[in-house]
């Protein structure tokens, strides 16, 4: 259920996690959105799928990169249809953005109930580790602080993500914190910096 982006009636994901593109893409095309041989050109020259989210491929209604956009764009969606589920998902470096702040206050403040934020909290971000860049841990605590519903799962585990995604809290925004290791099963990858892109 992709609205950025594949949309049904009801819900709406939003990919914000920019350097998630790829799997995205691969995601659309599964779905049949895009043709699987569009795949081939990811990152070539004058394609239109680039690095980050684009509102240029069919089946994304906005583009999301650069970091933070994704999650205000969200809370938009959610403030105008709440008949609809809002689902976004973002990095942990996406957390260093003021705008993304802001929107946990807004969410928080309208019950936007309708709304789902999931954090890949990888610990890894462009430049490092995020916990050097800008260490915001203990996570929990700040969005209890921001008025939201919290869950921590292990985010490789897809029946804790299936779970957690069940259901609406009552009059709060919910967030879950997926805890994942960058490159997971794939050894020369696993928690290595230089695999971010």
């Amino acid at each position: 259920v992709v609205q950025q982006t594949v949309q049904s009636s009801h819900d709406v994901f939003i990919c914000s996690k920019g350097h998630a593109a790829a799997a995205f893409y691969a995601s659309l095309s599964g779905l049949k959105i895009i043709p699987e041989s569009l795949l081939d050109e990811f990152g070539a020259n004058d394609s239109e799928l680039v690095g980050h989210v684009s509102h240029k491929v069919n089946g994304v209604s906005f583009s999301t990169g650069s970091l933070g956009h994704g999650f205000p764009l969200g809370v938009g969606v959610a403030i105008a249809s709440k008949s609809k589920q809002v689902y976004v998902l973002i990095s942990d470096g996406e957390l260093n953005e003021g705008t993304t702040w802001e929107s946990l206050a807004l969410a928080s403040q309208l019950k936007l109930n309708n709304i789902t934020l999931i954090v890949d909290a990888n610990g890894l971000q462009s430049f490092g580790k995020t916990d050097e860049i800008l260490n915001l841990e203990p996570l929990i605590d700040k969005f209890v602080s921001f008025g939201w519903s919290c869950l921590e799962i292990d985010g490789h585990s897809i029946s804790s993500l299936s779970a957690a995604l069940e259901g609406r809290s009552n009059n709060k925004p919910k967030v879950i914190i997926a805890r994942t290791t960058k490159g997971k099963g794939i050894k020369e990858m696993e928690n290595k910096l230089e695999w971010h892109y």
